[in-house]
């Protein structure tokens, strides 16, 4: 089992008052910041760790470690590995139409996909851009059109990180352009199998007024890696889209087992399909992590593995 280290992204575990402190404790003292979370990992008994957005992500575990072999040496020294990585360049005010965005995205992800592999890894999670605010002045429609144009890009995307052995993973990010389970369908329809897989997220599409079991065994096939996570019920399609989204949507979610996900039918899924690979614990911004992480990991343990074995 993994987790990914918006995990961490809570002030109290920094023992600070705000995110922008959090930002200030990883920009002052990055030692102590990388290598308190890969501690904290480690001694919740999980084996792997997904970087995601700043300063939670591959470029500053790389600057203060000052190279992909000694971030790889810090995870192995723990007894961990780079599970996969979470693309976020995609998910906030990316133009895909625009040339210089297209290739600074594609140089970016080539990047990262050479760390992740280089660090024992072989999926980029992607999020794809968000929304815009149901009822604004200026709606954005996710129609055949618009999904054909980042089909195109997202196609793209997975040929040149499998060169580097890494397979693509869209993630189900509620309020996203790919969360309703008609999203999922249409982007799956549309990427080629080949190139671009899928990584469920329990929590979001449940969020996003889907059945996560019923989503994702229409895909399986595609399955790359997914997120486990657990939310309390559905979230209005009405919530500012913004800065402050992420925020917004941390008040659904919980510790795994306490939400309205059917983990025994998820695992179910995994056993009647066989199948195998990261399971990606995500609790996000936990006060307490370290607690957080050993109750999922227990849950999990005692509750759905006996069900997938």
């Amino acid at each position: 089992m993994a987790v990914d280290l918006v995990t961490f992204f809570h002030p109290q575990f920094w023992s600070v008052d705000n995110v922008k402190q959090i930002i200030e404790v990883a920009e002052k003292s990055p030692d102590l910041f990388w290598n308190r979370m890969l501690d904290t990992v480690e001694a919740a008994g999980l084996t792997g760790i997904e970087p995601t957005f700043s300063p939670f992500n591959w470029q500053h575990a790389l600057k203060t470690f000052g190279s992909v072999e000694k971030f790889s040496e810090a995870l192995t020294r723990r007894g961990l590995t780079l599970a996969s990585g979470f693309f976020a360049d995609l998910e906030h005010g990316s133009d895909i139409a625009d040339p210089a965005t297209r290739v600074r995205v594609f140089d970016l992800a080539r990047r990262y996909a050479e760390v992740i592999a280089a660090c024992g890894g072989d999926a980029m999670v992607v999020g794809l851009p968000m929304r815009r605010t149901r009822g604004a002045d200026q709606p954005l429609f996710v129609d055949l059109p618009y999904a054909q144009r980042l089909a195109e890009v997202l196609n793209e995307l997975g040929a040149m990180t499998l060169r580097h052995g890494v397979r693509l993973a869209l993630h189900t990010e509620a309020h996203s352009v790919f969360c309703t389970s008609r999203d999922v369908d249409l982007f799956m329809l549309l990427t080629d199998p080949l190139y671009v897989g899928f990584c469920p997220d329990a929590a979001h599409l449940l969020g996003s007024g889907a059945d996560p079991v019923t989503v994702t065994t229409r895909h399986i096939d595609r399955l790359v890696v997914a997120h486990w996570k657990d939310a309390t019920g559905v979230m209005p399609f009405d919530i500012p889209i913004d800065a402050g989204i992420h925020d917004s949507h941390q008040q659904y979610f919980c510790r795994l087992g306490a939400g309205r996900v059917d983990w025994p039918a998820w695992a179910r899924m995994y056993r009647d399909h066989k199948i195998s690979g990261w399971a990606v614990l995500e609790l996000d911004a936990a006060a307490d992590p370290l607690s957080e992480m050993i109750a999922s990991r227990q849950f999990v343990e005692t509750t759905l593995l006996p069900i997938i074995d």
